[in-house]
């Protein structure tokens, strides 16, 4: 399967409230052989504050911002064709599943497109930072790394490139991110090919599940605080080893003597889980890293233990039903108190994308409603049934067409978006307020450091947010 390596360089930190402001991609073979390539940037949609530091990092300018050639609208539109285009592939970049997947999910919902077009069937998803993470806990030398302060080695990829001989100074862009990354996945297949297919294999959260059902014992390599960490782990029965509600995989940690645990009632295991910390949640539509058991056996606590003891501890693991059945209703009970707490929140219709499906009917409505003229998909937004669709395509057209919208629902819009950007209190989004508060700090620091570089770009985006403020004063 081809692997479609991307980046995006965003507006913001939320993936709720950012913008994907530019995205870069390459598409190669599985011996890494370049088949196609890509890079978009658009201006920055309209009635949105971005973060300065955001800016900063990607080296965005308020002329790139502004004077682009493609709309946001129109940028997601390329994207998707491309992605299409690529299909069927593996979709990975680095950190991607925790930001990059998150931005575009997020970004395609509020779009009107499909969100999850990076790993729908017949794609696959992974993350190259899990891989190099997972590589590097199997045999530290397949990667060159600096080391931290506190004695771990630095996983990013910048530091990665550079450390192995890869130019890395065009860092933060999003085409030359992919290409960092490309290199540095080539690198780890080239050095690890026998683990390479091994890491592959949780693309998928089928595939995953599949893993996790059929074999009875393996390592899960995880990365807490800066370390590389195996555990020699065992599902729990087939039939009882994913999770009631979040449908992630549950395995028991082997240095643990389960026998007390068998016996439990749910109650006392609801308090042992949180106590004894026995259990091992495998995020199976997140790509983990699961290698053969002795990779884990090779560390402690494992190593110490007898080999013989630890199968016999995943064999009580693996073949008691009525304990892994317990274990979830544990679980069950501990998600339905946690999402009790969570319906109390006040929620808006950019933070639902996973409170709540698309009708069907709607989401056959997307290509025809992007096919159509302003005028008509202004129109069109009375045959979808989910208002969140409805809401975001009256903002689009918003953003691109203002001139189609009757002038109340015109009014209306801008004020929503006024309110929102002129908020004087601690909102999800950025403010003017949290702007001009972030570029004070920002200010001082670089008034400290000399770099009249920094100084100038923050006097040129705090001068296009008091455009942005002023006009929307007026709603």
């Amino acid at each position: 399967m081809n692997l479609a390596i991307w980046d995006i360089e965003s507006s913001s930190a939320s993936t709720s409230w950012g913008s994907i402001i530019e995205v870069g991609g390459i598409l190669v073979d599985p011996n890494f052989k370049e088949l196609d390539r890509f890079n978009f940037r658009c201006r920055l949609p309209e009635g949105e504050i971005p973060q300065a530091m955001a800016l900063i990092v990607n080296k965005t300018s308020v002329d790139l911002l502004t004077k682009g050639n493609l709309s946001h609208y129109q940028m997601l539109s390329q994207l998707e064709a491309k992605f299409k285009k690529w299909s069927p592939a593996i979709f990975l970049g680095w950190s991607n599943i925790g930001f990059d997947d998150e931005m575009i999910r997020n970004e395609f919902f509020r779009g009107i497109r499909y969100p999850y077009i990076t790993n729908a069937t017949p794609n696959k998803r992974h993350d190259g930072l899990n891989i190099a993470r997972g590589a590097h806990a199997v045999d530290e030398s397949v990667l060159k790394t600096e080391i931290n302060a506190k004695g771990n080695a630095v996983m990013k990829l910048e530091s990665l490139a550079r450390m192995n001989g890869f130019e890395s100074s065009g860092a933060h862009s999003a085409l030359f991110d992919a290409e960092l990354t490309v290199k540095v996945l080539g690198l780890i297949k080239k050095n690890q090919p026998q683990t390479w297919d091994t890491f592959l294999r949780t693309a998928n959260k089928v595939d995953t599940e599949v893993i996790i059902k059929k074999e009875k014992i393996f390592t899960l390599a995880e990365y807490h605080f800066g370390k590389n960490y195996r555990y020699v782990v065992s599902p729990l029965h087939p039939k009882h080893c994913i999770h009631p509600i979040y449908q992630w995989g549950q395995a028991v940690d082997l240095k643990v003597d389960p026998i007390p645990l068998l016996n439990m009632s749910v109650s006392e295991l609801k308090g042992a889980i949180k106590k004894l910390k026995f259990l091992k949640t495998i995020r199976s539509n997140k790509a983990p890293i699961i290698l053969e058991a002795s990779y884990g056996m090779q560390v402690e606590p494992y190593s110490k233990l007898d080999p013989d003891l630890i199968k016999e501890r995943a064999r009580l693991v693996n073949s008691n039903e009525k304990f892994s059945q317990n274990i979830l209703t544990a679980l069950r009970e501990n998600a339905e108190e946690k999402a009790q707490f969570d319906s109390q929140e006040d929620i808006l219709a950019e933070e639902t994308i996973y409170k709540k499906f698309t009708p069907q009917k709607d989401t056959a409505l997307f290509p025809k409603w992007h096919a159509a003229t302003w005028k008509d998909k202004l129109i069109l937004l009375d045959k979808f049934e989910d208002e969140r669709m409805v809401s975001f395509g009256k903002k689009i057209i918003y953003q691109e067409s203002p001139e189609t919208l009757p002038l109340d629902m015109f009014k209306s819009i801008k004020r929503t978006i006024a309110e929102r950007i002129l908020s004087n209190e601690k909102e999800k989004w950025w403010t003017c307020k949290e702007f001009y508060f972030e570029c004070d700090n920002l200010r001082e620091k670089y008034t400290n450091d000399e770099d009249e570089e920094k100084l100038k770009f923050l006097d040129e985006i705090n001068e296009f947010v008091e455009g942005i403020q002023k006009k929307y004063e007026s709603a």
